[in-house]
């Protein structure tokens, strides 16, 4: 029988450069296990998921459902996050709930910086040159502007900080920071994404029943995947 008020979720965000495992119930975070090292999430994603449950003193039969990161980011890290999800999910017989690798970190960026309480967010996760993935959000975590490909130049947000204050974080953050730190109601928060900034969401969805097709979900990649052109002699 599902627990509605105090379930016990994993998460799993590999939509980045971090592979982030976190373990919950309810609105507890019971145990955290993450890495910045981008090229290791096929490595540590399921040893993180052991240690994660070993910290918390449980097994993974205990877990209820399973919430992942469904991007924007990495191509291959979300193929990681989401296949794992789905193979944990399928296993026990228990929902995924899928949350915008955006949202998560206007999540985080409402929990860490208080500051944040009286501006909009905007979520960046870094994409070719100057280009980001983004979306904004209220201050009450709202969603107003849905998530699009944005390249930054001088005036990409000269209308919108002309008005008021606005947070922008994440890892597509620092190469914009330059542009638009012009600005006066610029404001740039640095700080690591991390699963179980999924928590909130992933408490609203869990309660609301709102879960992914588990057969059929995909990542939520934005932009079509276009292989790089190898330059290994004899592979051309």
């Amino acid at each position: 029988m599902m627990d509605i008020q105090h379930p016990i979720l994993l998460h799993i965000d590999t939509a980045t450069e971090v592979c982030s495992v976190a373990l919950t119930a309810g609105e507890s975070i019971l145990s955290v296990c993450e890495s910045s090292d981008g090229n290791s999430h096929s490595k540590n994603l399921l040893p993180y998921i052991d240690k994660v449950l070993n910290d918390a003193q449980l097994e993974k039969k205990e877990i209820q459902g399973v919430v992942v990161s469904i991007g924007p980011g990495s191509y291959t890290g979300l193929r990681i996050g989401v296949s794992t999800a789905k193979g944990i999910a399928y296993s026990l017989q228990v929902p995924v709930i899928t949350v915008s690798t955006l949202e998560s970190l206007a999540n985080g960026c409402k929990a860490q910086f208080h500051d944040s309480n009286s501006c909009q967010i905007i979520p960046m996760i870094d994409a070719r040159r100057m280009e980001v993935f983004a979306a904004r959000y209220g201050a009450d975590l709202q969603l107003i502007d849905e998530v699009a490909p944005i390249i930054v130049e001088g005036n990409t947000y000269a209308d919108l900080l002309a008005k008021q204050s606005i947070v922008f974080c994440g890892n597509g953050m620092p190469k914009c920071k330059a542009i638009l730190s012009a600005y006066p109601n610029a404001h740039f928060e640095d700080f690591t994404l991390s699963a179980q900034y999924m928590l909130p969401t992933a408490l609203k969805k869990w309660k609301a029943e709102d879960f992914a097709d588990v057969a059929y979900f995909e990542p939520f990649y934005l932009k079509e995947y276009v292989a790089a052109k190898p330059n290994v002699k004899g592979l051309h």
